[in-house]
């Protein structure tokens, strides 16, 4: 909400030294968030004239056209002589008044005005337009036309009210009332401790017979509808310059004298209106929810297909407006003096029997769910939206009917009728029982009841009782609803700033649990080896399902859907953690970030077999235990996973060497990583899944309660998978299950045991067929050495069919030996290797290599 400080000053006797600034601190301490002050006209400098033009000359050997104009400025220039003026706009004629720079003028941007030749001519200042004087959108995107009535050589600084202050307001959802003027001023006065002038204190006929006739078939979606008629509209009649200016400084384009009018007592009094034209109303008007199906042309030109929630106004043909968000195009008013404005700039004025004359003046009170949920359903946020939303005082809707009534017959020398139509459904104020100590209880301060009764007048409740409150809660109020709300008014106007300040003393705790150390250990240990955490949004589309390659069949593709998804594109939760972490190294790397390696640790989210409807918990205590259990059933499973992701380089070159890019091993030693920080003992096997390469893709495999449990799978991405997602080639990938290796470990720290007996390190090298994995030969060599075998390491893999023969590989592997007790010889280490190559050779066919 932009508040213009002149404006403010007719409700508040602001004293004169009082600037943007100082209110903003006012009201930002009265819990308003003032985001910022703009000081309009700061850097405009005269002399700004309002000249006449007298003379144009068109200027026609040029590429586009100029025109060399001759303006009276009066005695402003010194000389009394016209001042001579190239200018390219259009929009004006000779005889207009027009805003000048003259010569030694700076407008805004530092935009200085001198003498200077230019299309052959000499230019002796400028005629202005409102973007070059920063005054907002007129509509007109052209030369400032002034009314004819405007005196020559006037000061146009102060006629178009150039220099003021305005206060940008950013208006919580609580906070409806502040959509306007008068409730802005209302906090100032409150602030100031000054009188308030209400601008809504106005003298109001009652309702007659006579009114034009209104039907309320959904009291529950408007209940409280008023309506007027001015006629006798003179069609000539321009917004005054006052009117449109307000309008500029609040945000507003100025549209047509009706539309002005309307604008600015909703923005004065924050009660949304509508002005129809009354020759192009049938029959009675009417409010009541729309058919499904039914169409509407708005006036932003657009056709809706109404749904059946949607409030509408309708006359005997139908819907003519969207209740309390935009009105129809059938009964929009006509403007004669827009038009020529229109028809000044190429195009085609409307013939004066066409203006409207007369007008309908709409001022209703409609629910705010109502409107909000047509403002989203139809992507339709207006000015009149916003301020249902969040709240209209009911009790303005007779008020600000009469104060349009009263600015049409005004500057429009309209005749207002005598009929008056209010249609209200029954309704009662709103009340609050309050303890009138409760706000210190809240606040740990003792205000006292006076300053609690006091505070709560000033905002406009009516206050009865002693101990106990009875607080009637203004119209203007709606989320006034409860004594926690009371006692946020009485602590806000007393100040924020003065509630004491007091620490709390927090028990002792007991510290991180094992599975909060686990999950700082890995991310500890990722983060030593070179990657970088990436904390991603729980939330995919399931079309990244097919990115990643995944079968028709496969349990990932089972997702729990969002009611409310913050996009339409990503409705469902993940279940896998690989999605996100992959779009965040596509983004990375299409930034310029070519070697990446990052993880993340977090949930994923499995529907359960048997689907639950949660029940509805208690808030006056807390749930039982077996409420809490029958909660949690209702829940997906939410298993915390740990994933990696790499691409480019894992080992930069330099005079140190080549370097290398990062590739599968590098995933799985990612996965070796996190089983040893949880104690797990990690089984490596070849396996094929998803989005990774059928050859380079590693399957991670524990052991849980005596069975083995797949948990997660590692390697190389698949180059169908890469395409699919834009990423760099040869990119890897891990992603385990940190839940089931926690299951699988043992968290206890063992110290580390130094023998003080020598190794026995044997090597043997052999021959298996190519398709023989790694893993058997290791696990084969394992179980045939025996307790002797302290650790062994595969350090050579061999290829040359033309010494193994076609089809077979060489695998070396360092074995080192110790005993606990005694120092290994010769032939006990020798056995024990003998006894390891044998077993191989029975288990997977190794030949030991000659």
């Amino acid at each position: 909400m932009r508040v213009p400080l002149s404006w403010l000053r007719e409700y508040v006797d602001l004293p004169e030294t009082e600037t943007g600034r100082d209110v903003q601190a006012k009201l930002i301490s009265a819990g308003l968030e003032v985001e910022t002050v703009e000081q309009l006209g700061a850097d405009l400098k005269g002399p700004l004239v309002v000249g006449q033009v007298a003379t144009i000359e068109e200027l026609t050997d040029f590429k586009k056209p100029i025109r060399f104009c001759t303006v009276d400025v009066g005695q402003a220039n010194g000389t009394g002589e016209p001042q001579e003026i190239i200018c390219g706009a259009r929009n004006f004629a000779v005889g207009d008044k027009v805003v000048v720079a003259l010569p030694g003028a700076v407008l805004p941007g530092d935009f200085q005005i001198a003498e200077r030749k230019t299309y052959g001519r000499m230019s002796r200042g400028m005629i202005c337009s409102s973007d070059e004087l920063n005054m907002g959108d007129d509509g007109t995107k052209g030369i400032i036309v002034l009314p004819p009535e405007t005196e020559i050589g006037k000061d146009a600084v102060e006629l178009l009210e150039l220099v003021d202050e305005v206060l940008d307001i950013a208006v919580t959802p609580d906070r409806g009332y502040c959509l306007s003027l008068r409730g802005v001023a209302r906090e100032t006065a409150i602030a100031y401790g000054l009188p308030l002038r209400d601008p809504a204190l106005i003298d109001v006929p009652g309702p007659n017979a006579y009114g034009y006739p209104v039907r309320i078939s959904d009291p529950v979606g408007c209940d409280r509808f008023t309506a007027r008629t001015v006629t006798g509209l003179s069609a000539e009649a321009r917004s005054p310059i006052w009117l449109q200016r307000r309008l500029q400084k609040v945000g507003m384009r100025p549209i047509s004298l009706a539309v002005d009018v309307t604008n600015y007592v909703m923005m004065e009094l924050g009660q949304p209106l509508h002005a129809y034209d009354r020759g192009l109303v049938q029959g009675t008007i009417g409010v009541r929810r729309a058919e499904a199906g039914e169409k509407l042309i708005t006036l932003d030109g657009v056709e809706r297909t109404l749904d059946a929630e949607d409030l509408v106004i309708t006359d005997d043909r139908g819907p003519i407006g969207l209740a309390g968000v935009m009105g129809g195009a059938n009964t929009e008013i006509a403007d004669l003096p827009q038009a020529l404005d229109s028809a000044r700039a190429g195009g085609t004025p409307i013939a004066v029997e066409n203006a409207t004359a007369d007008v309908v003046i709409e001022a209703a009170h409609f629910d705010a769910v109502s409107i909000a949920r047509t403002a989203r359903r139809h992507k339709l946020s207006s000015e009149a939206s916003r301020r249902f939303e969040r709240g209209v005082d009911p009790q303005a809707a007779a008020a600000a009917a009469q104060r349009t009534v009263d600015l049409l017959v005004l500057l429009a020398g309209g005749t207002a009728e005598a009929g008056v139509t209010e249609v209200l459904a029954p309704s009662a104020p709103r009340t609050i029982t309050i303890p009138a100590d409760h706000p210190d209880k809240v606040a740990g301060v003792a205000y006292g009841r006076e300053t609690v009764v006091r505070r709560l007048q000033e905002v406009g409740c009516d206050v009865y009782g002693q101990d106990e409150l009875i607080v009637t809660v203004p119209s203007w109020r709606p989320d006034l609803t409860d004594p926690n709300d009371l006692a946020e008014e009485v602590i806000r106007l007393e100040g924020y700033e003065n509630l004491p300040s007091t620490l709390p003393k927090p028990p002792a705790g007991l510290g991180l649990t094992d599975r909060q150390r686990l999950h700082r250990r890995v991310g500890r240990a990722l983060a030593g080896a070179g990657y970088v955490e990436a904390l991603n949004y729980p939330f995919i589309g399931e079309q990244v399902f097919d990115q990643l390659g995944l079968e028709a069949d496969d349990p990932a593709r089972r997702v729990v859907k969002l009611s409310n998804p913050l996009s339409d594109e990503e409705p469902a939760l993940r279940t896998s953690l690989l999605a996100g972490l992959l779009a965040a190294l596509r983004r990375n790397d299409g930034r310029g970030s070519h070697d990446l390696a990052l993880f993340e640790s977090g949930l994923v989210f499995r529907p359960r077999e048997e689907q639950r409807v949660a029940a509805v918990l208690p808030v006056d205590g807390r749930p039982t235990d077996e409420e809490l259990a029958e909660l949690n059933a209702a829940l997906p499973d939410q298993p915390r996973h740990i994933a990696v992701v790499l691409a480019g380089a894992r080992e930069q070159a330099g005079w140190w060497g080549k370097g290398r890019p990062a590739d599968w091993a590098d995933a799985v030693e990612a996965a070796r990583s996190v089983a040893r920080e949880a104690g797990a003992e990690l089984v490596i096997r070849k396996g094929q899944y998803g989005p990774w390469h059928p050859g380079r893709c590693a399957e991670l495999v524990v052991t849980v309660d005596g069975a083995e449990r797949v948990v997660g799978h590692a390697g190389e991405l698949h180059p169908r998978v890469v395409k699919a997602l834009g990423l760099p080639a040869r990119t890897c990938a891990m992603e385990i299950d940190l839940d089931a290796v926690e299951a699988a470990g043992d968290a206890t720290t063992a110290a580390p045991r130094i023998s003080t007996f020598p190794v026995a390190t044997q090597d043997v090298a052999l021959v298996v067929d190519a398709f023989v994995p790694a893993v058997d030969v290791e696990a084969a060599l394992r179980d045939g050495a025996g307790e002797l075998l302290e650790s062994i390491r595969l350090f050579d893999v061999y290829e040359n069919a033309e010494q193994l023969g076609e089809g077979r590989k060489s695998l070396a592997y360092a074995l080192r030996f110790r005993a606990s007790d005694r120092t290994l010889t010769v032939d006990e280490a020798s056995a024990a290797r003998d006894a390891a190559v044998a077993l191989a050779g029975e288990r997977v066919g190794a030949e030991l290599r000659s």
